[in-house]
């Protein structure tokens, strides 16, 4: 097989001839491709590179965002302040004046009651039979008092009619003595004219006949008296006899009224009564418990209820005996519940006690509300200022909120007390004016807002107009 020679000529490049346009630059790609890196990790990275010279270049401060506190923070700067609870003067815990069992409960924890009001009763069956026999007795008694007083008075109207009797006996007796007087004279006259035979035998029998008819109507009369006299004895007897028995039912009726008397007072003590207005704040028994007063054991309860006057409620404070100086009876304080800091409460000093208590070094001292409201419960956590009385606040409504800085954000420059405030990163100078100054941290009282950044311990060498490095507090 004959090999044949292959021409390559035509394949070469010709490199002489001037290069074709537009197609190749003279500036080497490489060097595009390294600075298109480099701008895109400049502007990637330009945030982190600027605070990382920053925090080489500029001064680092410590800086806290202004806030207005509560009126209790404020009010603890400018007046002597202690911790205290509020409890109620008048707190009842309500017991059964006999043993028995719960057979009705009408409260529960919040009940509003009057005085009065039955809390709870008791199974009272028996003591309701034995009233209700007390009754019935003293009724049953009041019917013989009337039937005993009825026969009196039949009596005392028999006795009358006797008298009367007697009355008429009397009388009787005077005129049939009369008549036997003047039959005595007939006959003695009759015996005279038939002496001097003027008269018959006849008229002489008559006249005597007619004597011994008076004599035995005398006699008879002065019987009736006699007898009349001994039925008006007899009715004064029977008389003093009803009166007596009388006497003797009305002196047992105050028996029998005390037996019933005690027989309700027994049912009444089965009824748990309120003994004054207020709020039941504890349930210590259900409806089938057995309640005693005087209960020890286990098988039973001694309280039903527990209920406080809310009228009574007062702040129960332990002073230090340093500051006992700044409360005195009469002096005005404030007082600010933990769970409403923003709300003042008026109140007023009402008691200290004659006592200190020697392990606390305190003395307690009790503090009225001059506006309570529903909010207050006892057991509360409340603080209490105590300030002069030519610098008590009056407000029905809730206290204006103030602002309180670390006193150590404060620098003077100039003879002028002020803070540097924070406007992005530069600083601007402020004079401000404070107010009291207490436990390291000062009231201001103009010329600074809610919400404002301030430095919060500045060095000396901070100016108007500087940049800082911040760091929040």
């Amino acid at each position: 097989m004959t090999e044949q020679a292959v021409d390559l000529n035509p394949l070469k490049i010709d490199r002489s001839g001037p290069a074709p346009s537009g197609r190749r630059s003279r500036f080497p790609i490489g060097w595009v491709v390294f600075l298109g890196v480099v701008v895109a990790l400049v502007l990637l990275f330009r945030d982190p590179l600027m605070r990382l010279v920053d925090r080489l270049r500029l001064q680092p401060v410590r800086t806290l965002v202004v806030q207005k506190t509560s009126p209790l923070a404020a009010s603890a700067v400018s007046g002597t302040a202690a911790n205290g609870y509020i409890v109620a003067a008048r707190r009842a815990a309500l017991s059964a004046d006999t043993p028995g069992r719960i057979v009705e409960m009408n409260v529960t924890e919040g009940t509003v009651v009057k005085q009065g009001q039955v809390i709870a009763r008791l199974y009272s069956d028996e003591y309701a039979a034995a009233l209700r026999r007390a009754e019935a007795d003293l009724q049953a008694h009041t019917s013989v008092i009337e039937a005993s007083r009825s026969r009196a008075a039949a009596q005392r109207a028999d006795l009358a009619r006797l008298t009367a009797n007697v009355a008429q006996s009397e009388a009787g007796l005077v005129e049939a003595q009369a008549n036997e007087k003047l039959a005595k004279v007939k006959a003695e006259r009759a015996e005279k004219m038939l002496a001097q035979h003027i008269w018959t035998e006849q008229a002489l029998d008559d006249a005597r006949t007619e004597l011994e008819r008076a004599v035995a109507v005398t006699s008879s009369s002065r019987s009736a008296l006699e007898s009349s006299k001994a039925a008006y004895v007899q009715g004064e007897a029977a008389v003093a006899a009803a009166e007596a028995s009388v006497r003797e039912s009305e002196a047992r009726t105050p028996v029998l009224v005390a037996e019933r008397d005690q027989a309700r007072a027994t049912l009444d003590k089965t009824e748990v009564r309120a003994p004054f207005d207020g709020i039941v704040v504890l349930k210590d028994a259900e409806v089938g418990e057995v309640v005693s007063p005087n209960s020890q054991g286990a098988n039973s309860r001694g309280s039903v209820a527990t209920m406080v006057d809310w009228d009574s409620l007062e702040v129960q404070v332990e002073l230090a005996e340093s500051n006992l100086t700044a409360a005195e009876v009469g002096m005005p304080a404030n007082v600010y519940l933990d769970a409403y800091p923003d709300r003042r409460y008026e109140g007023v000093v009402k008691r200290i006690w004659p006592t200190a208590n020697r392990q606390k070094a305190t003395v307690e001292v009790r503090v009225g509300f001059a506006a309570p409201d529903e909010r207050l419960r006892p057991e509360m956590g409340v603080r209490v200022v105590f300030a002069p009385k030519a610098e008590a606040r009056e407000s029905d409504g809730p206290a204006v909120e103030s602002i309180l800085i670390p006193g150590d954000a404060v620098v003077a420059i100039d003879g002028k007390r002020g803070v540097f405030v924070v406007e992005r990163d530069v600083l601007r100078w402020r004079t401000l004016e404070f107010g009291e100054e207490r436990a390291g941290r000062v009231l201001v009282q103009s010329g600074l807002n809610d919400g404002e950044r301030i430095v919060a311990q500045p060095s000396n060498t901070l100016s108007d107009g500087q940049r800082v490095l911040l760091q929040d507090q």
